[in-house]
């Protein structure tokens, strides 16, 4: 395997993990398999875009007001609909989240259309190429979400485990009854999973727009993307790790050895083999995924 390879796996494995995370986040605390995770990712990439007009000086300010907004997004989005199901099969709730996922990209092609944009661009800036040992190279966003995903997966785990809310969501996720009967608020640790989750799945939007392009159809990045938490475990985030790694591979061998056009196809394949053959996936818990 040469460098530039797994350049390229590496980097695109950063990007799955970061919004299979999401999925895993969300799953975990409420047993519900959220498929509007995609159109979250794409509508951060609008709010940055939309928040350009402040100014190229203020870039790193409107990231992370970009990443705020589609958090509070979040967090609305499940006390709004998904709060007042609470007791509905979990099949009618994951109905919910594909409306709401239908929802918000009619709403984004409403406002910025469906027009394809590049907000490097527009702010005027170049996605410079680095030159890493042994040939290969990647570009500066490609190296940027490598790194954010190290930063956010590592911080959630650090959360979840040393962090008093993190510890509550932890408890709410494992036996919600017994945390409400000890006075945690649920409710607030399961919105607040969502809001985690849209931060990741944005973090992926933003470097997938600065390094592709912006445009409604984005959202199917979010949908491609669970096959990493069904093949790595819906439950597991390590699991998510693995199987992101599993899925930038065969998807960048597709690419070398086969037809460029079935790497987008490849993510899909991965979903049917393990639903067949694994449905807990790899680190799984297969209880959890027969309640389902």
């Amino acid at each position: 395997m040469d460098a530039q390879l797994v350049a390229q796996v590496v980097a695109l494995a950063a990007f799955y993990s970061l919004v299979g995370t999401g999925y895993v986040l969300v799953y975990r605390a409420s047993r519900v398999l959220n498929l509007a995770n995609g159109e979250l990712l794409m509508l951060c990439a609008y709010f940055l875009f939309a928040l350009t007009v402040l100014g190229r000086g203020l870039l790193p300010l409107m990231v992370l007001l970009a990443l705020v907004l589609v958090a509070v997004v979040a967090g609305v989005i499940y006390w709004a609909t998904i709060r007042p199901m609470a007791g509905h099969p979990v099949f009618s709730i994951v109905l919910m989240t594909v409306g709401l996922a239908i929802v918000l990209r009619g709403v984004s092609e409403l406002v910025w259309t469906a027009q394809a944009r590049y907000p490097l661009e527009v702010l005027g800036i170049t996605n410079k190429t680095l030159h890493l040992p042994a040939g290969a190279a990647v570009t500066v966003v490609e190296a940027g979400v490598v790194a954010a995903a190290v930063l956010f997966i590592g911080g959630v785990v650090a959360f979840l485990r040393l962090a008093p809310i993190g510890m509550q969501m932890r408890a709410s996720a494992e036996h919600p009854v017994l945390a409400s009967q000890r006075g945690i608020n649920i409710h607030l640790a399961f919105a607040l999973s969502w809001a985690l989750a849209a931060i990741g799945a944005g973090i992926a939007g933003l470097a997938f727009a600065a390094n592709v392009r912006l445009e409604p159809n984005i959202a199917e990045q979010g949908l491609r993307a669970l096959a990493v938490p069904l093949a790595g475990g819906l439950t597991s985030i390590l699991g998510t790790v693995i199987a992101s790694l599993l899925v930038a591979m065969s998807e960048n061998l597709a690419v070398r050895y086969a037809d460029p056009l079935l790497a987008g196809v490849v993510p899909y394949f991965i979903i049917l083999a393990f639903i067949i053959l694994r449905p807990w996936g790899l680190l799984g818990e297969e209880e959890e995924l027969e309640r389902v």
